[in-house]
C-alpha cells in the first residue's frame, strides 16, 4: 500500500529517518478475511494501519466465493508442492529463451511466462496445475502464465 498517508505511518524507520524514508508500513497492512467492518475480520477493533475499500473484495470470504481467485490457484499449488517434494532449493534449467523462468525443485517443475508474447515450450508431460486457462496447444504459454510440472 503506497499510498497511505503521512499521518499513519508508524515504522520507525520512518522516524529514524525525518520522513525521508516511508518503511515498512505499506507491507504491513492487514490482510483482509471477511468482505466488511473496520479491520475487514483482522480483528474486532480498527486495524493500526488503514486498508483501503478495495480490501472487502480481495478478503478470504470473497475469494472462497470465486473459483477463478488467488486462494483457488494457492490450495492445490501448496498440495502439489507437498506432494512432489519441493523442498524450497531451487535448480534453475538452462532455457535458450530468456522470457521463460524454468525451475524445479524436488519432483516439481515451474515455466513462469514474464512476457507479454506467447513462448514455445519444450517441456514434456501433463502439466499438473496453471496459473491461467492454457491454450488447446500443450506446447504455448501464455503472457503472466505458470505452469506446473511434476515428474521423476
Amino acid at each position: 500500500m503506497a499510498d497511505l498517508p503521512d499521518a499513519v505511518l508508524q515504522d520507525p524507520v520512518r522516524l529514524r529517518s525525518a520522513g525521508m524514508r516511508k518503511g515498512r508500513d505499506g507491507c504491513r497492512v492487514p490482510m483482509p478475511w471477511g468482505t466488511t467492518g473496520p479491520s475487514y475480520g483482522f480483528g474486532t477493533g480498527s486495524p493500526w494501519l488503514p486498508q483501503p475499500p478495495s480490501f472487502g473484495a480481495l478478503s478470504v470470504d470473497a475469494q472462497r466465493e470465486d473459483p477463478d481467485s488467488t486462494l483457488h490457484l494457492y490450495r492445490p499449488a501448496v498440495r502439489l508442492r507437498r506432494a512432489a517434494g519441493a523442498d524450497g532449493r531451487l535448480v534453475w534449467n538452462e532455457r535458450a529463451d530468456p522470457r521463460l523462468l524454468d525451475f524445479t525443485s524436488g519432483t516439481l517443475r515451474c515455466l513462469v511466462n514474464a512476457s507479454t508474447d506467447d513462448v514455445s515450450l519444450d517441456a514434456a508431460g501433463t502439466p499438473a496445475l496453471s496459473s491461467s486457462p492454457l491454450p488447446t496447444s500443450p506446447d504455448v504459454l501464455p503472457p503472466d502464465t505458470v505452469i506446473w510440472y511434476t515428474g521423476p
